[in-house]
């Protein structure tokens, strides 16, 4: 039986923010693509075992290549995946090392996957339950989502990420002109199956904002 903690982390990230644009190493590039198959073709009841096998493989990648920020956010995203299925105590725990090692691999590349520190970051720090639970924090989160979007204005992630805290503001004309940008992101060469989820997961958001607030929107 999941633990209450699971209602507060259930909308942990998508799976946190895929690493947006940028070369990825084909080593990396296989846990992508198999975070892909996981988290937009596998069964929701297979997550949880499938996550937490792939996340091993990640670290794997990590301690074998020391030093390379890509294996850390891939762990990360891996990690942040892991945490919103399985939804219990151990999901803050695997949030809480997501967000080290997104921070170890600011402090080697900034820059690295075009951003995607920090969209993965406030995604976490926006859906991560604050004090005294956990260490979310809304103000920060918006700090690390500018960040991302200045470093990829036109990135799938980038606005994606930030219309989902828009929306969780309430602020939901900014978060569909977010979500009308992701949807007008070009595409990632290698990264087709990430690109498909990620379209839904934009789409659905934006059906569901325009479903339930129209007038909202109208009043604008």
């Amino acid at each position: 039986m999941k633990k209450p903690l699971a209602t507060l982390l259930l909308a942990l990230l998508s799976a946190t923010a895929l690493a947006d644009d940028g070369k990825l190493e084909p080593s990396v590039a296989d846990i992508a693509h198999r975070w892909a198959r996981i988290n937009y073709q596998a069964p929701t009841k297979e997550h949880e075992k499938a996550f937490k096998e792939l996340a091993e493989q990640a670290d794997k990648l990590v301690v074998a290549e020391p030093g390379k920020p890509q294996p850390m956010v891939w762990e990360a995203i891996v990690l942040a995946s892991y945490a919103k299925a399985n939804g219990g105590l151990g999901a803050l725990s695997a949030a809480k090392q997501a967000r080290d090692l997104l921070l170890a691999a600011e402090k080697i590349d900034p820059q690295t996957l075009h951003g995607s520190v920090y969209t993965s970051l406030g995604s976490l720090y926006a859906k991560v339950p604050g004090w005294p639970i956990g260490f979310g924090d809304k103000e920060r989160a918006r700090k690390y989502l500018d960040t991302a979007l200045k470093m990829n204005p036109k990135g799938i992630d980038a606005h994606y990420f930030y219309a989902d805290y828009l929306a969780d503001k309430g602020d939901y004309a900014a978060a569909v002109e977010h979500l009308q940008q992701a949807l007008a992101a070009p595409p990632r060469p290698g990264r087709e199956d990430a690109d498909a989820g990620r379209h839904k997961d934009v789409q659905t958001l934006l059906d569901e904002i325009r479903s339930k607030h129209a007038d909202k929107l109208a009043a604008r």
